[in-house]
């Protein structure tokens, strides 16, 4: 009379296993723009104009700080499973160039590897002043109160 018992049990507890690790596959997210290869191939150098890149590609995801005369496209492809980091499966970057006149100069394709690794400055930044401890943080306002005038 047991076995059955037990073996429900055994049922139960492979069917939850199995949905608890169904439930920690892994989720691909796409960001930014990505555009085809169809669309980046009607894009030519010398005779595109900025409307026709603008309606082929769609708005830039930035356009360059100093030079307004470079475009980008940015998307990136990431895999985060349960709650680790994300990891980059591909990033692309393109950059659409233009002349005075607004025409294409070059299209530019940046792939993950094209990139490099930087590492920020670590540093504080003083500030004036003191800095106060627990007790002085606690005990500091004590007897700075005064009366409101009725």
């Amino acid at each position: 009379m047991r076995t059955p018992f037990y073996r429900s049990v055994a049922i139960g507890l492979v069917l939850a296993g199995g949905l608890a690790a169904g439930a920690c596959s892994p989720t691909i997210d796409l960001h930014g723009n990505l555009p085809t290869e169809r669309k980046l191939a009607e894009i030519k150098p010398g005779t595109s104009d900025r409307s026709a890149v603008s309606e082929g590609l769609g708005s830039p995801s930035a356009v360059a700080t100093f030079d307004t005369e470079t475009w980008y496209y940015v998307s990136q492809k990431t895999k985060t499973f349960a709650f680790f980091e994300p990891e980059i499966l591909e990033q692309r970057v393109i950059a659409v160039r233009f002349d005075s006149n607004g025409v294409v100069q070059s299209v530019d394709n940046y792939q993950l590897s094209d990139g490099r690794a930087i590492e920020p400055v670590d540093r504080k930044t003083p500030t004036a002043g003191k800095e106060l401890g627990l007790f002085e943080q606690l005990l500091g306002n004590i007897g700075r109160f005064s009366k409101k005038d009725e």
